[in-house]
This record gives C-alpha cells, structure tokens and sequence, in this order.
C-alpha cells in the first residue's frame, strides 16, 4: 500500500519537476545507466509544449558504482511541496539497481548530480570520481548552481577548461597519495 502510495506522490510531481533522474538502459553501456535531464521552459506561443526535458549528463558503470552511497544521500533530502521526504533514495537501494524510470528532483540535487555526471566524463581513476562526488555532494545549492553554470555557459573550448579545472579542484592531480586520506574523511 505504502509503496503505490508513494509511487502515486511521485508521478504526480513529474510533471512539474524541474529536474528528472531517470533509471534506465542503454544497449551500449552497463545497465543500469543514470540520465539526468533539466527541464526546459518554451517561451513560443506557437509550441503545443510548454516544457521538454532536456539530457544534461549521464553515469553508469564503475563510476556509478562507486558514487552511489553519494547519490542517494542527495536524493535523500527531495521533497513533495509539504515538506514529506520523498525517500527517492530507496528505488536505488541493493546489489542490483532494478528499478526503472523517472524520478522527480529538486533544483539543489539536480544540479549538483548534473555536475557530479558532467565532471565524471573521461576520468579514469575511480578514487578522484568519488572524491568530487562527496565534495560535490557538501556544496549548497547556490554553489552547485554556480560551478555548474561555469562549466555549460560559455563556449566549448571554455567549457572544456573550466570542467579541468573543476576536476583538479575537486578530485586532485591524477595519482596524488592525499586523494586515499580525503576519501577515508569524507566517508566518515
């Protein structure tokens, strides 16, 4: 009961969510694969739409293995219009991820998954992809908003700099021995 309850709360809040994680597969990629979409608003009187869902990034594989503790815990604070957590983090719960669609979310943790998905891309070494995910995951959502405009509103060749930076920033020069003693702190 509780369960479709729940379900019920969440797809009615889909509709007007201004980000979506969505749960899915890709033929290509380890399943599951995360895709975080924005919404965004048309301002054309002549569109039947008023609002598409936009993709912004995605996760899957090692990478999300091992920043799903991290994701949950962002996921864990959205809530319905009343103030009720909305226990999003129970459908990514267990060994394997076996749920499948969409998840509503806020603007403080879609932002800050868009941002961990988007500085991810290409980083080889698990233990700098944890560590921006747990330093993301500390950020308010004011910060988030602002590291993420940094890396999507200016030009590719920007874009592409600011995202490097960011990484150093965030997950520390490849092969450095202080990214072990972050992670044991920022686990605790």
């Amino acid at each position: 009961m509780e369960n479709k309850y729940m379900r019920n709360r969440i797809n009615s809040m889909l509709k007007q969510a201004s980000w979506i994680l969505r749960v899915t597969q890709h033929k290509d990629k380890p399943v599951p694969v995360l895709v975080i979409k924005e919404r965004v608003w048309i301002d054309n009187e002549n569109s039947k739409t008023k609002n598409h869902l936009k993709d912004r990034g995605l996760i899957y594989g090692q990478s999300l293995r091992r920043c799903i503790p991290i994701i949950q815990t962002i996921i864990r604070e959205v809530r319905d219009r009343e103030g009720v957590p909305l226990e999003l983090h129970t459908f990514l719960n267990g060994e394997r991820i076996t749920f499948r669609g969409n998840l509503p979310l806020d603007e403080e943790a879609g932002v800050k998954l868009c941002l961990l998905f988007k500085l991810q891309e290409r980083v080889q070494d698990m233990d700098r992809v944890e560590l921006m995910a747990w330093r993301i995951q500390r950020f308010s959502r004011e910060e988030a908003a602002y590291w993420l405009s940094r890396i999507t509103q200016y030009g590719e060749a920007e874009n592409r700099w600011a995202k490097a930076g960011m990484r150093l920033m965030l997950g520390g020069q490849p092969q450095s021995k202080d990214i072990g003693q972050m992670l044991e702190r920022l686990r605790r």
